[in-house]
């Protein structure tokens, strides 16, 4: 018998671009873009934009808090599990 190993679905869709958006800006621009400039830049509301920075901090791919929003530590670049 094996043991169940429960592996996390990679990104959503949304959440990659919002990754992808973030890292990208810092490496052409070395800054990290605001929560209204991931709004312009993904078309999502600043709450929908909050919410996917809150998992992509939780997953460990950023440091992020909601107290200072545009305060963006990258942690990891790429998708794991690809």
């Amino acid at each position: 018998m094996y043991s169940e190993i429960y592996i996390k679905p990679m990104l959503t869709d949304i959440e990659r671009k919002i990754l992808m958006v973030i890292c990208n800006t810092e490496v052409i621009w070395h800054c990290t873009p605001s929560i209204n400039e991931l709004c312009i830049k993904t078309g999502r509301d600043p709450d929908s934009v909050m919410d996917v920075l809150g998992v992509l901090a939780n997953e460990k791919y950023l440091e992020w808090n909601e107290k200072s929003p545009d305060d963006i530590v990258i942690l990891e670049r790429w998708e794991r599990g690809r």
